[in-house]
């Protein structure tokens, strides 16, 4: 029976090198209290920032250097932590750094309640008075967007020493998922016996033996269905929380909040959902051709992921896929291409799955560390796509960060996922343009469908679900495990309609989506699809000012607001524009499959 390797089995050339943040778990130590101490002599300095504007640059450096370092540590122990989830000394640094976390939250409560308490115009005159707070104006300006949603300071405080307390249904949800769940032994194509994981699910729905696919189906829910009362406890629970936060602050709604904080209007969520729901007819023309083209009686939920050309005729390896991103991503020019290079390099990638690590696959890291990527890689174009999807995050990450200062040093949420969604269209351009093999070519349209399927229809329907129970949840209804389930599975028949066969684990589905606990994250994958394709669009026209405009995206962190940002890349997100320009060139493709399919079955 093929089995998932320990940790310690994996090549150290296919690990990460987290030295390059600490030499080791001592000096991790050894920075934990320093940061504690750093975190008591920011919390003296409470009550000085509005004397004069250099007092208010000092107490704004100091707040910043403090969640500087406690960052570095975050990120040290979450690395080590999703890399074996079951490893007990990184499960104990993962704890120390989130009761950090909660200390230094406490430390510093005062600080955005202080700043607050002035009004405009006096922080503004504390702002002119000192030159070198000239460089912070747009923090400044984006914190007082917060005015009316800021508590007083002993109020923050309480709530900041709370954070960890609010995090428990995440945090046991991730552990019951990653690390508890046993999941049975199954049968790959050549009748292997093989354990089941989420990571290898994945690849078995992508079997072109109905029955294989079935099997890794019914398997996997089996397992999730048995704590899908205790999922509907931690997802209440999270719910709850959100809503809570929302309330306390004075917000419409737990969405109000989450955009706000990302300073994205609602006409960007409410678009969306609009003009996916408009366009399901496109989704069901996909899926009824889905059926046609494998000759299924019937087309089930586990059908939806297996390539409708059949066999799969493009795998990579790691080595291989390492040059075809390459290649993918020359389009961007010399600078981004030796900065991919500097990465696969650079033990900034932890490739394989190993027992205990977390599923999936992201891009991490903080200001002063390389961006990381983990990934569960498979010899699949699936994984190839992954790579390229998280190396789109880490580009973004690098550029951003060799280019802004501190304080702008990251990137709203909300533009997080265009950046990687672009590599994943300039890919899917690369492999048309350079692969002619009918077959090939079918494959690679099918690929993007999928894609398209899974990232603007799924993730929007996952919009739809979570903001439905939020609001249900601050309407006063209990959510229960029948009551998700029961709207999550009509909610999935309307999206994907009569052509495929509602099977009943579906409506269960929301037990196994890690985002659902990440606060009104989900759309974004959506939108940032959509304006993916504008943009690549864009740098595949040849024009080197429209690369340019979209490499000056990646550079710009948060020195300004996301859809300022974007419109300065040229996306208006406001509009749904982009929206219809990605409908219009899925349909295209859409029309292009369907006769190459068809001619290939013949």
């Amino acid at each position: 029976m093929k089995q998932i390797p320990k940790r310690a089995a994996v090549p150290t050339a296919l690990t990460w090198d987290l030295t390059t943040i600490y030499p080791d778990d001592a000096a991790f130590q050894t920075a934990l209290t320093t940061v504690k101490t750093q975190a008591d002599q920011v919390a003296q300095l409470k009550g000085h920032l509005a004397k004069s504007g250099a007092d208010l640059y000092q107490v704004t450096t100091a707040y910043l250097d403090l969640n500087r370092q406690l960052e570095r540590l975050y990120v040290y122990a979450s690395l080590k932590n999703d890399q074996d989830t079951g490893n007990a000394d990184a499960q104990a640094l993962m704890g120390q750094a989130e009761s950090l976390v909660a200390t230094v939250s406490a430390a510093v409560s005062w600080f955005e309640p202080e700043v607050l308490a002035l009004d405009a115009d006096a922080l503004q005159q504390l702002i002119d008075a000192e030159p070198k707070l000239a460089a912070y104006q747009h923090l400044f300006d984006v914190l007082g967007k917060r005015r009316a949603h800021t508590l007083s300071a002993t109020e923050e405080k309480l709530l900041a020493g709370a954070s960890d307390i609010f995090a428990a249904s995440s945090k046991t949800y991730s552990v019951l998922s990653d690390a508890d769940l046993k999941f049975p032994v199954v049968q790959d194509e050549q009748g292997n016996d093989v354990r089941l994981s989420e990571g290898l699910y994945g690849v078995l729905l992508e079997s072109t033996t109905p029955a294989v696919r079935e099997q890794a189906f019914k398997a996997l829910y089996s397992v999730y269905q048995q704590f899908r009362h205790t999922f509907a406890s931690t997802l209440a629970s999270e719910v709850k929380t959100h809503n809570f936060n929302a309330q306390i602050r004075h917000y419409d709604s737990a969405r109000d909040a989450a955009m706000s904080a990302n300073n994205v209007p609602a006409v960007v969520y409410d678009t969306l959902v609009r003009t996916v729901n408009d366009h399901l007819d496109s989704l069901h023309q996909y899926v009824n051709l889905r059926k046609e083209i494998l000759g299924l009686p019937e087309l089930h939920m586990y059908d939806l992921y297996t390539p409708i050309t059949g066999e799969p005729s493009l795998r990579y390896t790691y080595e291989d896929a390492q040059q075809e991103a390459l290649k993918a991503l020359n389009v961007l020019g010399p600078d981004y291409v030796a900065n991919v290079q500097k990465m696969f390099d650079g033990r900034a990638i932890d490739v394989v799955e190993n027992q205990g690590k977390r599923t999936g696959a992201y891009s991490g890291g903080m200001y002063d560390t390389k961006p990381y990527i983990l990934l569960n890689w498979q010899d699949s174009l699936e994984s190839l796509f992954t790579l390229v999807h998280e190396m789109g995050h880490s580009m973004h990450s690098h550029y951003t960060r060799t280019n802004q200062p501190y304080q702008y040093g990251d990137y709203s949420i909300f533009v997080a996922e265009i950046a990687s969604t672009t590599n994943e269209n300039l890919l899917t351009d690369y492999l048309l343009k350079t692969q002619t093999d009918p077959k090939v070519r079918a494959y690679v349209l099918n690929h993007y469908l999928d894609g398209f399927k899974g990232t603007v229809y799924r993730q929007t329907q996952f919009a739809e679900f979570e903001d439905y129970i939020h609001q249900q949840a601050a309407g006063g209804q209990t959510l229960t495990a029948d009551f998700m389930s029961k709207f999550y599975g009509d909610l999935n028949h309307r999206y994907y309609g009569d052509g495929v066969i509602s099977d009943p684990q579906i409506a269960d589905e929301w037990t196994r989506i890690p985002h659902f606990y990440y606060n009104y994250y989900v759309y974004q994958y959506a939108t940032g699809f959509a304006a993916a394709t504008t943009l690549s669009q864009r740098i595949l026209s040849g024009d080197p000012a429209k690369r340019d405009a979209y490499l000056t995206y990646l550079k710009s962190g948060s020195s300004a607001l996301p859809l300022d940002v974007m419109k300065r890349a040229g996306v208006d997100m406001t509009q749904p524009d982009y929206l219809q320009t990605a409908f219009k060139t899925f349909d295209d493709r859409l029309a292009e499959f369907s006769q190459l399919a068809r001619d290939l079955k013949k």
